[in-house]
């Protein structure tokens, strides 16, 4: 018996009274509404960074650390993690009466589909692998180097789009000026900065380093799958200060974090770049409604299928299915996020999109009347368990905390599906869905 099955069958031993005391916040406030189907939109697990070291080397005094795949890969460390987290999807779905607690049999009915890249495919054998150890479920995918339209939208894919006018929704938040970003976050730019100028030791004496402030601020409309480019100190930032998060995650060595400089404490507040970078860049209305469209119809489509038990035309998965995952990158879910105007704080940062987080959607029925309500959630491990690769139980879960929907959610967080609807579709823009 493997590990992981053993720590799924652990799941058995636990009683209502244990799984009442847990920090999972419930699902459900009343004990007369039962679980239906659950949608969940995950980021891929742990990469490596999706250039190589020498790109980086230009910003920093010392040499950024090898890895051990090829630029932007899933690791073996980051399959491990999402296996791990596969494994308590399974307990905590077990837990609120939709899948069993072991067998194959449920399987059947759960549908795993990926973006096409290889980080987001094998995340999802890992998760496959962890809720149905010995099982082979399938995930589905286009094959590698086929650009799938669901999780990488072309703006030009279905309807043209304004470029200018994207560029100047973004000009809009931040006073029409690029420079007025980098002067809004200098401290924390500079704290990075100094990290890369101060820290570890350097490979070549005489190779002068560039300073982040000595990037030129930038806005202008974009090509190709970007449509605005904002680049300078920020988003060079956002960069650099990410793939330090997926060192410390990978589990490196404390000496080659960040050159020793970097410990869980001040990587909380050097993710911020990344957070304010993206924020501007993907959660802006105009662009976040070209960018999702296509998937949030979807996500909308598959939950209206699983509460008509019958085919839903653009619905992913089959009728009788109980769960979906979809895995592609933090960019959908951030994009996502910022058309539906979704926030959260888990694991002590705002907004974050860890390898691994997901949006989660849940649809319940009240078997008193029959009305199915929808609930949403964020949920990622913490930077430490990803770190430990600790193993996640109903008494040491990854976080999970409710997400409210503006327009949506009542004081329970939970949305009649009717409204759940209706909030979707007032912002999907059907000239960029595709439901062939």
């Amino acid at each position: 018996m493997t590990r992981l099955t053993l720590l799924l069958a652990s799941v058995l031993l636990i009683d209502a009274q244990l799984a009442s005391t847990q920090t999972i916040p419930s699902s459900s406030t009343a004990m007369d509404a039962e679980l239906k189907y659950v949608v969940v939109l995950s980021r891929h697990g742990v990469r490596s960074p999706t250039s190589n070291p020498a790109q980086y080397n230009a910003y920093s005094v010392a040499p950024w650390p090898q890895w051990d795949v090829p630029p932007g890969y899933l690791t073996a460390h980051g399959y491990h993690l999402m296996e791990l987290f596969g494994a308590y999807d399974r307990m905590l779905l077990v837990n609120e009466g939709l899948l069993s607690s072991k067998g194959c049999e449920d399987a059947a009915h759960v549908t795993f589909y990926a973006d096409s890249d290889q980080r987001t495919r094998e995340t999802g054998k890992a998760l496959s692998a962890g809720l149905f150890p010995g099982c082979n479920a399938p995930v589905k995918s286009l094959p590698e180097g086929t650009n799938d339209p669901l999780f990488h939208p072309h703006p030009t894919d279905y309807a043209p789009v304004d470029s200018a006018l994207a560029t100047a929704a973004i000009a809009g938040r931040i006073g029409n000026d690029p420079a007025n970003v980098t002067e809004a976050y200098r401290a924390q730019i500079g704290a990075l900065d100094t990290i890369m100028a101060t820290c570890g030791a350097t490979s070549n004496p005489t190779q002068k380093r560039i300073s982040l402030f000595d990037l030129p601020a930038s806005l202008a409309p974009g090509n190709g799958d970007h449509l605005v480019e904002m680049r300078g100190p920020l988003n060079t930032a956002s960069s650099l200060a990410e793939n330090l998060l997926l060192e410390y995650t990978q589990g490196m060595s404390a000496n080659q974090v960040g050159w020793g400089c970097v410990t869980g404490k001040n990587l909380r507040s050097l993710i911020d770049l990344h957070m304010a970078a993206t924020d501007f860049t993907l959660r802006t209305p105009a662009i976040a409604r070209v960018q999702s469209s296509n998937l949030l119809d979807h996500i909308l489509r598959s939950v209206q299928q699983a509460a008509a038990s019958k085919p839903v035309n653009g619905a992913l998965g089959q009728p009788a299915d109980r769960t979906l995952f979809l895995i592609g990158h933090d960019t959908n879910l951030t994009a996502i996020a910022g058309l539906l105007g979704l926030t959260w704080i888990a694991d002590g940062r705002r907004d974050d999109t860890p390898p691994g987080g997901a949006l989660v959607f849940e649809l319940w029925k009240d078997l008193k009347n029959g009305e199915f309500s929808v609930r949403t959630y964020f949920t990622a491990q913490t930077l430490e368990q990803m770190r430990s690769s600790a193993e996640l139980t109903l008494r040491n879960p990854p976080q999970r905390v409710p997400v409210f929907l503006p327009g949506c959610s009542r004081k329970d967080f939970s949305c009649s599906l009717p409204s759940f609807q209706q909030t979707l579709q007032n912002v999907i823009d059907p000239l960029h869905i595709d439901n062939r």
